[in-house]
């Protein structure tokens, strides 16, 4: 899908004044959707009650928390792993837009997902030079890379989309010492040759220790095209070429929005859509394989579609979280934007489930239901769009944040933290 972030001063729906005021008006057919009380820790229910909230369809309510009320768009959240006495805390981060243009609000909490606070931001726009920004992610490092300490926090994102008939954007990198409390830019992982699109930077660390940079590329190719592409550094710094992941090929022309996890087993996986699809499966997601997180096998190799037992399928915008199992093995919980039946009509229990693998993504998935349910989501950049998921460290809960429409037509996100059901014979 790859939808584009507006310009510092305009977000889609959103207008942002640059006196740092923002007001909002929903478009036509926008839902005004409005946060539900407090319940940052709420039962989840049963898969059939949100299934009947979800069929009120647009325009009923998003539940969850407030995260913050400014304009939070593409969420991200890690729990520290490498942080010495911090491990456990779970830090968060959004795009946002302020006076100064876009920029990255790092947010923190310190009781596993009850409360946050904003405790750092990172004017990527105006450090850049330009405007535009666009989807960006949060990692820890998982050891040293280059100077690069084990703990060291990465925020990387799209920067530049805004910048006129002949922009050059840029996937930049930016680094903290403190928790997120301050950020300083290392560097820039990929450049477009162009004035077309690069989006959605994923890092990753692969098992040569080596600091890797996954993007969707619009540079190559015929117009309105788009691949997964890669590049790999040694220290953080100094960047590759641009390497080719998942490359676009008639009738499945745009690979976008890849998220990579590494499982116990050291072997990694990544998920993505592919639009540009036709059919009831424009968007579906896909998962691939790699035994190093670097070699991902031959690009002209769409990958595996994403589907559940009972037929049902995410698109748009997938995400993923490990849940270790004792065995050594892996729980994966999928989060897409929409959930469709298998004729391609819309779901019960769209915007309001999750799937989950017992197999390290092997075999069939199943639905539960979602911590933060969204039950307006439709094809556009907020509601429900590129959710994130944290799972407890004991494996038995997962927090959610998710974005929607809140009552002012600025697009917020919220979240929640509900059980996860236990696993089914494998």
């Amino acid at each position: 899908m790859t939808r584009r972030l507006a310009p510092a001063c305009v977000l889609g729906l959103v207008v942002l004044l640059c006196a740092g005021a923002v007001f909002a008006s929903p478009a036509s057919g926008a839902p005004a959707a409005s946060a539900g009380a407090s319940r940052g820790h709420e039962s989840l229910g049963t898969v059939e009650e949100r299934q009947a909230v979800s069929a009120t369809g647009v325009g009923a309510l998003a539940t969850g928390t407030l995260l913050t009320g400014k304009v939070s768009l593409y969420p991200r959240a890690i729990r520290l792993r490498h942080s010495g006495a911090a491990n456990g805390r779970i830090i968060a981060s959004v795009v946002t837009f302020t006076e100064r243009g876009g920029e990255g609000a790092i947010l923190e909490s310190v009781d596993d997902g009850r409360t946050f606070q904003q405790v750092g931001s990172i004017p990527a726009a105006q450090q850049a030079g330009t405007q535009g920004l666009c989807c960006a992610s949060i990692y820890e490092l998982p050891t040293q890379v280059g100077d690069l300490p084990a703990g060291t926090l990465l925020w990387a994102g799209s920067v530049g989309q805004d910048a006129g008939s002949d922009r050059r954007m840029t996937q930049r990198v930016w680094r903290s010492h403190d928790l997120g409390r301050t950020w300083t830019y290392l560097s820039t992982c990929a450049a477009s040759p162009n004035a077309r699109g690069m989006w959605e930077p994923e890092l990753s660390v692969d098992r040569y220790g080596r600091l890797v940079c996954h993007f969707a590329d619009e540079t190559e190719g015929p117009e309105g095209s788009q691949r997964l592409a890669r590049t790999v550094s040694t220290d953080g710094v100094t960047w590759s070429p641009v390497h080719e992941t998942v490359a676009s090929r008639p009738g499945l022309g745009r690979p976008g929005m890849p998220i990579v996890r590494r499982l116990p087993d050291g072997s990694y996986v990544m998920v993505y859509e592919i639009c540009a699809a036709p059919g009831q499966y424009d968007c579906a997601l896909y998962l691939r394989r790699s035994a190093d997180g670097w070699d991902w096998g031959d690009p002209s190799d769409p990958g595996s579609m994403l589907v559940a037992a009972s037929g049902r399928y995410f698109t748009h915008t997938p995400n993923l979280a490990v849940v270790p199992r004792s065995d050594g093995g892996a729980r994966l919980v999928l989060v897409g934007q929409l959930l469709q039946d298998p004729d391609g009509s819309i779901a019960a229990g769209n915007g309001a489930t999750l799937m989950v693998n017992e197999r390290d993504g092997y075999g069939p998935w199943r639905e539960v239901p979602a911590p933060v349910a969204v039950p307006g989501a439709y094809n556009n950049y907020c509601p429900n769009y590129s959710s994130t998921l944290v799972p407890s460290t004991d494996g038995r809960s997962i927090l959610e944040i998710a974005t929607d429409y809140a009552e002012d037509g600025v697009c917020k996100a919220y979240y929640a933290t509900g059980r996860l059901p236990g696993p089914t014979s494998r």
